[in-house]
């Protein structure tokens, strides 16, 4: 197994993301023995990843900076970069290189002060590692400040830094930054292709897999979470039931308030995990004593990650109810294809008797309309309405057609 194989049907990115890791390496080997470089290089100092939702463009790059890690003995007779075993490959997967700094939107923005310290860490060269690495994870919510900040650096790069910026799309991404970096677009693996993965890295049964890869349409983590996560099935299980419920105003509101409350308590669970492993990581970092009690001078950094997680935690209650109204919008368009006689295949096959009913109880206009209407409450929450003025109305608009 090697850094490639969690890229689920992007053969092609591996293909030229391994050729540049490997000019990479003979870069860096080159400059050891003090020869000069190759004069054809497939290896730049800023990358692009693009691609829709859970097509993988932060795990390509993050392989990508595992290859660029690489420290395997296999290299020196002409092995490839990326074993995925050596101690560069895992710790840069597992997210604790030294050389290999992640920065991911704590918010909805990326700030300049979130960015301040990792573009001076840009200018140095590798501690120990072969390659300087900035992961930007979410290059979209870099504000004007910020993504300044980032074209100074992208435009002037150190010799052996290297900058991954991923994006939904390349118009997320100002001009002058994407202009300075390659490109690379993944396309939605196919069903097939996250139901083998499902099986083969994760142990699902295959009925399971294949029914996860279908209800998330190529989205790979969300297929993964839906396959080994009963909690999450039953989440998603509910969601499906809210076209039901909108009958009658009183339901409206209920299926609202349901909603945002499980929202809440899925981003509660996943922050209550983060929260304290990195409070107990930092106390530790700063000296705590025994039972907690910090040394003077520190209550100002944990004040600093307070502020942090309380951003975490409204961005990752958006988030998960985002992924709600996502599984929403799939049943509608699934209702649509079944009133169209598309063939299209149906997301949602364990949920196909309401398909039906709500097929033939409605017209093609008035789905279409009850679309809108979810994508109109995403880009209300995407504009910071409050959830559940959003959500209400959405489910208002869902019963009236």
């Amino acid at each position: 197994m090697t850094v490639w194989d969690d890229l689920v049907g992007q053969e092609k990115v591996s293909e030229q993301l391994a050729a540049a890791a490997r000019d990479a390496d003979a870069l860096v080997t080159a400059a050891a023995a003090d020869a000069p470089p190759p004069e054809a290089s497939k290896m730049t100092h800023a990358w692009l990843f693009t691609g829709p939702p859970g097509a993988g463009h932060t795990q390509a790059a993050r392989a990508f900076a595992a290859a660029l890690q690489c420290v395997s003995p296999d290299r020196a007779l002409g092995g490839a970069p990326g074993c995925g075993f050596c101690d560069g490959c895992h710790t840069a997967l597992v997210g604790t290189h030294a050389d290999v700094t992640t920065v991911a939107a704590v918010g909805t923005q990326i700030l300049a002060e979130d960015m301040r310290d990792t573009v001076r860490k840009s200018f140095t060269s590798p501690a120990n590692g072969r390659w300087q690495v900035i992961l930007v994870e979410d290059a979209e919510r870099l504000n004007e400040k910020s993504a300044n900040a980032v074209l100074k650096a992208v435009e002037e790069p150190a010799p052996r830094t290297v900058w991954l910026l991923c994006a939904p799309s390349i118009e997320d991404v100002l001009p002058t930054i994407r202009s300075r970096c390659r490109h690379l677009n993944l396309r939605t693996p196919s069903v097939d292709a996250i139901a083998d993965m499902l099986v083969r890295r994760e142990g699902i049964e295959p009925e399971v897999a294949a029914a996860a890869a279908r209800a998330t349409q190529g989205h790979v983590d969300r297929a993964r979470r839906l396959a080994t996560d009963p909690a999450a099935r039953e989440r998603r299980a509910a969601v499906l039931k809210l076209p039901l419920r909108v009958e009658e105003i009183g339901g409206c509101l209920r299926a609202a308030q349901e909603l945002v409350d499980a929202a809440a308590e899925d981003a509660k669970q996943l922050a209550e995990e983060m929260d304290g492993k990195e409070t107990e990581e930092l106390k530790a970092a700063l000296g705590a004593a025994q039972g907690g009690r910090l040394p003077r001078g520190t209550a100002g950094v944990m004040k600093d990650l307070e502020d942090k997680q309380k951003r975490r935690r409204t961005r990752t209650q958006r988030d998960s109810l985002d992924l709600a109204l996502t599984d929403l919008t799939a049943f509608y368009r699934d209702v649509l294809a079944l009133q169209l006689g598309s063939r299209v295949a149906i997301a949602n096959a364990d949920a196909e008797d309401v398909l039906d009913r709500l097929a033939r109880s409605s017209t093609p206009e008035a789905t279409l309309r009850r679309i809108e209407a979810i994508a109109a409450c995403r880009d209300a929450l995407d504009r910071n309405v409050a959830p559940l003025l959003a959500v209400e109305a959405m489910t208002m608009a869902l019963r009236a057609g």
